[in-house]
């Protein structure tokens, strides 16, 4: 057996399937697992998805929010053993592939137009 198939197979162990249906726009809540000392929490990081990446196992978000009037951006690996959940507070409409014209916006101009429920 090759590496890169020995790489493959453990790799596809740690595949989540429970993931949910996330797009651009979404407003998201993610469960971060945070190692402080000998001590283990989940932190709770909430933002815009404003860019993805779409590749099997290395699969990216990055996730853009407001933290004390500074803008704040940080990329996450989906299948990352770090991340426990994924939840989806609301949803965007949007005409983009990346979002990164958000980064020139500020206060109200930066709300996106809710998506409505079908």
């Amino acid at each position: 057996m090759k590496f890169q198939q020995i790489i493959e197979k453990i790799q596809q162990k740690q595949l989540k399937n429970n993931l949910p249906v996330i797009s651009l726009g979404d407003t998201i809540s993610l469960g971060i697992l945070i190692q402080e000392g000998n001590k283990q929490r989940i932190q709770i990081y909430q933002g815009i998805l404003i860019a993805q990446h779409r590749n099997a196992r290395s699969s990216t978000i990055t996730i853009r929010r407001i933290f004390q009037g500074i803008g704040i951006e940080r990329t996450f690996l989906i299948h990352s053993s770090s991340l426990q959940f994924i939840e989806v507070k609301r949803s965007a409409k949007v005409r983009r592939s990346k979002l990164y014209y958000l980064k020139n916006i500020n206060g109200k101009n930066a709300r996106l137009q809710e998506r409505s429920k079908k």
